[in-house]
């Protein structure tokens, strides 16, 4: 989480230099394209502030108030980002509509295809940096933010290819076209953060994570763990929260079932690089139906000999229903 953090204050230190550097060259060039840049590095710095502070919060630990933790605040983060991603991209296009009947002159295009180039390169550094941390981490804030900076990194892309063409050929509708066009894309990623912080306070199933846990735990399966169902993994910043049901032979002591729920747990913390907190109810198999899957081979219980290992996916993993039932 620390880690985190300090790359979200590098974020945040070069969102504010990289603003200032676009901003100079929209004062040389006066090109819409190069303002649709700068509108989206000056949401950069809104965005870099709030998840630096959403990322500090969500680092508190648990009290009496927040029994799960701070982490949903990721989730607003990146919901507030997005919002601002989207608001720029429709400025950008509106601005360059205008300009189709007002046009600006054209100035100084060489030179602010270097800075652009400049703040394009670091741009993709840094959001590629965050991107692959908050899918590590499972950081909505950091992955916000990361996307963002890879958008900003594409988008100056795009606009120094038409300043190159603008260099040679200075038309005011190839300057206002390709601001229209960089601003749609703006403005579709941003719809596409707010989708994302959207399905995270809304608790939704991350099935991609979800099939990783279930693959490992299967691999890893222990031959008393006769099943496991009704799984569930809700995100709380970079805090895992799982529950589940784990079957285990009916005749085993507290003791017994206490120690294998915990072996589960250290599987289950092996295929994620988050803190996961864990909810595991034990059930008691039933015989003769759970024999058939049951490949604990000193069963003395046992009323049906062993036919087929069960292997545990993530649709019937997820099912509130035990296998071999």
């Amino acid at each position: 989480m620390i880690q985190n953090i300090t790359l979200q204050r590098i974020i945040t230190v070069a969102s504010f230099i990289l603003l200032a550097g676009k901003g100079i060259a929209y004062s040389l060039t006066h090109s819409n394209a190069v303002l649709s840049d700068a509108l989206e590095s000056l949401v950069n710095v809104a965005a870099a502030l709030f998840g630096l502070f959403s990322l500090q919060l969500s680092a508190r630990p648990r009290d009496s108030n927040h029994p799960y933790g701070h982490g949903k605040i990721e989730f607003l983060s990146a919901g507030i980002e997005g919002s601002l991603i989207l608001f720029a991209g429709v400025i950008i296009v509106l601005k360059a509509t205008y300009n189709f009947f007002r046009p600006q002159h054209l100035a100084a295009l060489d030179y602010g295809i270097l800075i652009l180039a400049s703040t394009g390169l670091v741009n993709y550094i840094l959001g590629n940096l965050a991107v692959r941390r908050g899918k590590l981490t499972h950081s909505p804030a950091l992955l916000g933010s990361g996307r963002h900076l890879q958008s900003d990194a594409f988008s100056t892309l795009g606009v120094l290819i038409a300043m190159s063409l603008l260099y040679f050929f200075p038309y005011h509708w190839l300057d206002n076209s390709v601001a229209i066009l960089f601003g749609i894309i703006i403005a579709f990623m941003g719809f596409r953060v707010i989708r994302t912080a959207v399905a995270g306070i809304m608790d939704e199933a991350d099935m991609e994570l979800l099939g990783h846990m279930i693959h490992f735990v299967n691999n890893n399966r222990r031959p008393a763990w006769v099943d496991l169902h009704n799984m569930r993994v809700i995100k709380y910043g970079p805090v895992l929260h799982v529950d589940c049901h784990l079957t285990l032979p009916w005749y085993y002591s507290v003791a017994q079932a206490h120690e294998e729920v915990g072996e589960l747990r250290n599987v289950m913390e092996k295929s994620v690089k988050n803190p996961v907190e864990f909810f595991i109810h034990s059930d008691a198999c039933v015989p003769p139906d759970q024999c058939r899957i049951c490949s604990l081979g000193d069963c003395a219980h046992r009323r049906q000999p062993m036919t087929y290992r069960q292997e545990w996916t993530l649709e019937s993993t997820l099912a509130d229903r035990k296998h071999g039932t």
